[in-house]
């Protein structure tokens, strides 16, 4: 006779890939619909330089556009990877934290494209200005579309993800992970990593380390009030629960 735990595992295994290839699935559709338009896409981006970027390699062309549409993909992809998630773990999750998801799986998108036009738009210019003053007297500058491209997504896509503090937050919250407390015991710790991480990716002054950390700082914070407010919320239901009990 088989062992019913181990049907539920398998159970469990086959829908995880079954959800994952869903999620593969969509980033292929997305990534391919956005090549379609990736040389207008790229001439967006470019539109603001004196330079036409320069090739070193016939296959050049190809890594660069593959570039622009995987980011594309992946901000396309990102409220479909959030809902398979969501299902996936939904059996584990009370009823009253089910609707959550309809905050939840929008907020992933959203806030990773606030922090990709964080970045774009406000830390991608800054570092540049700084490296090309720095290279102005002593330098020729020529770039290249792959550096220029790859050092563009350095600059955009992690703050896409930091930006998704929030949600997760509040996800974790939902499913017990996290609380508030734990969050606020943490605050020292967590604003030490956020100010390396600042500290890192931008140019060596004190301002363009303030304009990163502080909205860093903030998410971190707007996380811990998001966590108390479905602490609470949490608490209040249980209690009631236990009152109707």
């Amino acid at each position: 006779m088989s062992n019913p735990n181990d049907q539920s595992l398998i159970g469990h295994l086959e829908e995880m890939r079954s959800r994952l290839i869903r999620t593969l699935a969509a980033f292929i559709v997305a990534m391919a619909a956005a090549f379609i338009y990736v040389k207008d896409i790229y001439q967006w981006l470019v539109r603001n330089m004196d330079q036409k970027l320069v090739l070193l390699g016939p296959s050049d062309v190809i890594w660069v556009y593959m570039m622009i549409a995987g980011v594309v993909a992946i901000a396309i992809t990102l409220p479909i990877a959030a809902y398979q998630i969501w299902k996936f773990v939904t059996p584990a999750v009370p009823k009253e934290a089910q609707r959550s998801a309809l905050v939840f799986i929008p907020s992933i998108s959203v806030l990773f494209i606030v922090g990709i036009c964080f970045g774009y738009f406000i830390l991608f210019p800054m570092v540049l200005h700084f490296m090309n003053e720095m290279a102005a007297n002593e330098f020729v500058m020529m770039y290249t579309a792959q550096k220029y491209f790859t050092f563009m997504i350095h600059m955009t896509v992690p703050f896409g993800l930091l930006f998704e503090m929030p949600a997760i937050v509040m996800f974790l919250t939902k499913l017990g992970i996290l609380n508030p407390n734990k969050l606020a015991k943490a605050r020292k710790l967590a604003y030490f990593i956020l100010t390396i991480v600042a500290i890192t990716i931008t140019p060596p002054d004190i301002l363009s380390d303030i304009i990163v950390i502080v909205p860093l700082f903030l998410l971190y914070e707007i996380s811990i009030s998001i966590s108390k407010m479905v602490y609470r919320k949490q608490l209040r239901l249980a209690g009631e629960e236990g009152m109707a009990a």
